[in-house]
């Protein structure tokens, strides 16, 4: 049995979990960047390769591309050509004694930084020649998308002994990224982007929005291992993303103010309308049919239930946002008629007490 439930969970590998909540952090608060944050988080448990990046890049682009934002940028890069070059060369990825960081980790923070000279000093302390700062400096400076890993493999070409593998499956992620989602706004790849050595494993990937500045970094993930750093054994091969919610809205929020629209997230706003459906002095049951019908045809309709006076009802109907108002009185259900209003416009008419008839005058008004 316990076979066969092992092979079970198995079965059910790749995991596809997602989870949605509050984080923390310990530090003064600012716009973008708050002590309590929303935070949308993506995994894919139990597969590896190219493909299942490919899966959770996709993933991350529909989702931005979903809720509306544009002019972002997502870069992609992978931990393993940087790491490989140097590795290549002959710098350790372990940490010596006495020293806060593995050589190779060092290395990769000075070509992020722009350091060349402090690049230089620590493949001297090591035993290389400080010659290959140059193909290196160069292979980060590369700006552009696909089209980059072409130049990218001359110059890892170039180095003795640096393996090309993580260039190869950085080339098929990408591929497959280009059938999977939409295209984005801008793509980048960024061979520097490493985001924690200890962390992420292959593939990194990190989404921006340049108007938002300094907080501009909405989303990033990747290919990881993390439990070893708790001390204890770590998953099956992991890749995914958080988003940061707050960030996401505030970005939007101010696309929507540049562009003078109202709607902050796509389909926020009720194209339709609301009706406020409001019987005054009658039996509520008279109208609860045409309620019935309106919201069967596909309306939006708030009856008042609290039986308020007609100019009360109307003020309720104009703070609640409604678009129309169907008001029926005494005088109006013995003449069997409603009166429909467009709360924008101010035009009104009368119409027979009917869900059809009601329906049809809506439509004409929006």
């Amino acid at each position: 049995m316990r076979m066969i439930a092992e092979e079970m969970r198995n079965d059910t590998k790749p995991l596809r979990l997602s989870y949605y909540g509050q984080c923390y952090r310990y530090e003064e608060f600012k716009k973008g960047r708050y002590r309590e944050f929303f935070q949308y988080g993506v995994e894919l448990i139990g597969a590896s390769g190219p493909l299942a990046e490919a899966e959770v890049i996709a993933l991350a682009i529909d989702m931005l591309d979903a809720c509306g934002l544009t002019d972002w940028e997502i870069r992609i890069g992978h931990v393993g050509i940087l790491k490989g070059a140097l590795t290549g060369l002959g710098l350790s990825s372990e940490t010596p004694e006495g020293a806060s960081e593995p050589p190779v980790a060092g290395a990769m923070r000075f070509l992020d930084k722009g350091d060349d000279a402090g690049l230089a000093a620590l493949f001297e302390a090591n035993g290389i020649d400080p010659v290959h700062t140059a193909p290196l400096r160069a292979l980060a400076d590369l700006e552009g998308g696909a089209e980059t890993l072409g130049p990218a493999r001359e110059i890892l070409s170039s180095l003795t002994g640096v393996s090309l593998e993580a260039l190869d499956e950085l080339q098929t992620t990408l591929d497959a990224v280009a059938h999977l989602a939409p295209t984005p706004p801008s793509l980048a790849v960024d061979l520097t982007v490493a985001r924690g050595l200890d962390y992420y494993t292959g593939m990194v990937f990190e989404v921006k929005v340049p108007a938002m500045g300094g907080e501009g970094q909405v989303l990033g993930g990747g290919s990881y291992k993390l439990l070893h750093l708790f001390g204890l054994p770590d998953l099956d091969p992991s890749c995914g993303f958080g988003l940061g919610f707050d960030r996401v809205l505030l970005a939007l929020e101010a696309q929507a103010e540049a562009a003078g629209r109202a709607e902050v997230v796509p389909g926020e706003l009720d194209p339709l309308g609301t009706i406020a459906l409001i019987p005054f002095g009658i039996d509520v049951n008279h109208v609860l049919p045409l309620v019935a019908g309106l919201r069967n045809a596909g309306e939006r309709v708030d009856l008042e239930l609290r039986g308020r006076k007609i100019g009360k009802a109307m003020k309720w109907a104009n703070s609640s946002g409604a678009a129309f108002t169907v008001v029926i009185g005494p005088k109006d259900l013995e003449a069997g008629q409603a009166m429909v209003k467009s709360l924008s416009s101010g035009e009104q008419q009368a119409v027979d007490l009917t869900t059809e008839a009601i329906a049809s005058a809506i439509q004409a008004m929006r």
